[in-house]
């Protein structure tokens, strides 16, 4: 997975301010040749991606599976409506930056 990096910044999700952050498409690329992916969403809509820090990040590939991305999460507002995902915004936001997170949160 080739991630692009942007300096300092927030992030779409936690809105905790970090000295860096990666892109997050919010259609996963690995989608993007699906027949209904194809058909369903314009080339604008599959190229669109969101700064993330990378604890969010990497939190929201480990809980939702990329068909789930692709059909049902596919915006901030419904990252954020998923319960497990809701629930480590409001743990990590009030964290430092440089917060590794390496299971459930407490």
């Amino acid at each position: 997975m080739l991630r692009r990096f942007e300096n300092e910044g927030a992030c779409e999700l936690c809105g905790r301010v970090v000295e860096r952050r990666t892109r997050h498409h919010l259609i996963p690329r690995t989608r993007h040749g699906n027949k209904r992916v194809k058909r369903d969403f314009s080339r604008e809509e599959l190229n669109r991606t969101v700064p993330l820090c990378p604890a969010c990040h990497r939190h929201i590939h480990r809980t939702l599976t990329e068909k789930e991305l692709e059909r049902e999460y596919n915006t901030v507002r419904t990252l954020l409506s998923h319960p497990d995902i809701s629930r480590f915004v409001r743990w990590i936001e009030k964290k430092p930056h440089g917060v590794i997170h390496r299971g459930a949160p407490l």
